[in-house]
């Protein structure tokens, strides 16, 4: 397996700290709001290299943090009068009934903030003793000066950072770049107490102290979005390796922005999506397929056109997995000569795996499936296949499947479900619809094609769509 460093933005060889085993930590979201479609894409991106990982036979340890202290919440708190423990308990909850939709894999571990104080408390003592922070007014304050490596992730200097960053001006600082470690408490504010007096965990110091104590000093993966390269990322390097004098970890992935239709995704625009709002359109495997198309690292343009097309390409694969059901449901004739038919569909699940193991590629993972469906289709509806070979071949196209459920999430569903609109109403009752495909079909049988026609064109206009397969069966659908 490949992965890109952003470390030096290289490709490297993935070669885990443990044998057949991987820690990966993932930074979460700081609890003050819905998520958006950002968080979805960084969410969904790491959800697909765990899964792919276990897929590989490693032994996974995930976690994943919520931040459940900071400005926001407590500005946020301030302005609706309640407790920033309302406030994060709440956006807590709404973010696991987002996100329960999109079927994530649930991390190993999901520490918060404020659950991990003492461990937090005890890595600024350790700072602080090295030499590498400084206690102002009842704050602490990384020094940057005193860590020799700062910068090496975002690839800057020191003098370039300063200039290309805004930075709170606070003159008791001793560098502009200095960031704290920890806060002293504004009036009305939450605190917890500390050999400093009492105050609150800075925002960096969080991650490293809860990254550590569930995957060690040093792990495999910290992955996030590329916004948190710089500061974040940057100054989580500086205070574990200040600390430990040990690197940090080993490979930093990093998933591109979100865009909408094509502007920047922000606040400041007023184009903020949220999960919600989508999932009130769209089935959760329609987005979660838009962004498995698109490279983890590469940007992507959100739009709802593109959810449309998502959802044209998921009727066609449930088609296909509907197709390899009821073929499979025949008896298997166990005949030996069919390696020809067979080999294109595993050809192009090692094609699958090939891209995966490039650095997670799923834009070219998910095509090799598309190809692969295009070619089955093809070789049941139009070939000169017997039974025998159509059974083998759907053997191994559901083997295919099973590698796109495992590791992308999607086509989980049974396709009677997608079709006829899961958790919707019927516009007439399946019996009756059952009904009327049959009366159709005798109509078909006896030539009073002006009947059948008419059931058709009845049922279409209720948003009943037909197919009739070439095996002679008749199969219906919701209109999406």
């Amino acid at each position: 397996m490949i992965v890109t460093n952003t470390m030096g933005l290289k490709k490297e060889e993935f070669i885990p700290l443990k044998d057949r085993e991987v820690g990966i930590y993932t930074c979460g979201v700081t609890v003050y709001d819905y998520c958006h479609v950002g968080h979805a894409r960084s969410i969904i991106s790491f959800d697909v290299i765990v899964r792919y990982l276990i897929k590989k036979g490693y032994k996974v340890t995930f976690v994943r943090n919520f931040t459940d202290i900071d400005d926001k919440i407590i500005n946020r708190a301030n302005k609706e009068n309640k407790s920033w423990k309302e406030i994060a308990e709440r956006y807590i909850e709404a973010y696991y009934e987002d996100i329960g939709k999109l079927n994530i894999i649930k991390p190993t571990y999901e520490p918060k903030a404020t659950e991990h104080i003492e461990e937090i408390i005890e890595l600024v003592k350790k700072l602080i003793e090295r030499g590498f922070a400084y206690v102002v007014d009842g704050d602490v304050y990384f020094e940057v000066d005193k860590f020799k490596g700062y910068g090496k992730l975002s690839g800057r200097k020191k003098e370039e950072l300063m200039a290309g960053t805004r930075i709170d001006v606070d003159e008791r600082k001793k560098n502009p770049l200095d960031f704290a470690l920890w806060k002293a408490p504004k009036p009305g504010e939450p605190y917890w107490k500390s050999p400093w007096g009492e105050g609150r965990p800075g925002w960096h110091i969080e991650c490293s102290a809860m990254s550590m104590k569930y995957l060690g000093e040093t792990f495999d993966i910290h992955g996030g979005g590329m916004d948190l390269i710089f500061p974040h990322h940057e100054n989580e390097i500086a205070q574990s390796e200040a600390a430990t004098s040990k690197p940090f970890v080993k490979y930093w992935l990093h998933n591109g922005f979100v865009n909408i239709n094509n502007e920047k995704m922000s606040k400041s625009l007023g184009n903020i999506i949220l999960i919600r709002d989508i999932l009130k359109l769209y089935h959760p495997e329609e987005l979660r397929l838009a962004f498995i198309k698109v490279h983890y690292r590469s940007p992507f343009d959100f739009s709802y056109d593109k959810l449309e097309s998502e959802r044209e390409s998921l009727e066609k694969l449930y088609r296909t997995k509907e197709k390899v059901e009821e073929i499979l449901k025949e008896k298997d004739l166990q005949s030996e000569h069919l390696s020809e038919n067979v080999d294109i569909i595993g050809n192009l699940r090692k094609e699958f795996y090939k891209a995966m193991d490039d650095d997670f590629n799923s834009a070219v993972a998910i095509g090799k499936f598309f190809e692969a469906v295009r070619e089955y289709n093809r070789m049941i509806e139009h070939g000169s296949m017997d039974l025998n070979e159509k059974i083998a071949v759907s053997k191994k196209m559901k083997e295919f499947i099973k590698d796109i459920n495992d590791v992308f999430g999607i086509l989980l569903e049974d396709p009677k479900d997608w079709f006829k609109g899961k958790g919707t109403s019927l516009p007439i009752p399946q019996e009756e619809i059952e009904r009327l495909i049959e009366e159709r079909r005798k109509a078909r049988m006896e030539k009073n094609f002006k009947r059948a026609d008419e059931i058709r064109d009845y049922l279409k206009s209720l948003g009943i769509i037909l197919e009739d397969r070439i095996d002679g069966k008749t199969v219906w659908r919701l209109e999406r």
